[in-house]
């Protein structure tokens, strides 16, 4: 072999020395980068699981929550729809009272107005089915009163005309002005946790 031709050969066997160390090397370089990859892909795969699982979370909670006022709501309907029934119930039951027991009750909502003096207003169903001793239980009661010819447009119970100021005893203004406390019986009644 010539010089020439060794030296070619020697440059050819560098050559190739230096092909597989660039190998080696861009194998080496290729899996770190691999390696480093598949990292950061696990990494990026674990935050968009996380941020995936947050989110189920968030939605779950919002629709447990929706879930719930719903369930409140519907319940304090059903609740509302309940106390409106007895409260209508109550009112139906004291406007139809025997005619003793309804003027008996009449007497007692008189009562409350001990002192007072004035005209005394009924219905016409009321006025046709008057007890002789009316206006004498009134003045028991402490209402001096005399009785009006005219009926008024009331339901029930009566209205005590005192020159310019009207008492309102008809029934269901006596109930609505104690509704307050007649739903929180009917809630403890009802109701009872």
């Amino acid at each position: 072999m010539s010089s020439g031709d060794k030296i070619l050969n020697r440059i050819s066997l560098d050559c190739d020395e230096r092909i597989s160390q660039i190998g080696a090397e861009t194998d080496e370089k290729c899996a770190q980068i691999m390696a480093q990859a598949k990292l950061d892909a696990d990494k990026i795969s674990a935050e968009i699981a996380d941020r995936a699982q947050s989110k189920v979370k968030q939605m779950q909670a919002a629709s447990k929550s929706r879930c719930d006022l719903e369930t409140r709501n519907a319940f304090l309907k059903r609740r509302r729809e309940e106390i409106d029934k007895t409260y209508s119930e109550i009112l139906n039951k004291m406007k139809n009272l025997p005619d003793e027991d309804y003027f008996e009750l009449i007497y007692t909502f008189a009562k409350k107005l001990n002192g007072m003096s004035g005209v005394v207003l009924l219905n016409e169903k009321d006025m046709n089915r008057l007890p002789k001793d009316f206006l004498a239980r009134l003045e028991k009661c402490g209402v001096k009163a005399e009785l009006s010819k005219t009926p008024c447009d009331i339901e029930s119970g009566f209205i005590l005309k005192c020159g310019d100021i009207e008492e309102n005893m008809d029934f269901s203004a006596i109930l609505s002005e104690k509704r307050d406390a007649i739903e929180d019986f009917i809630n403890q009644e009802l109701f009872k946790a």
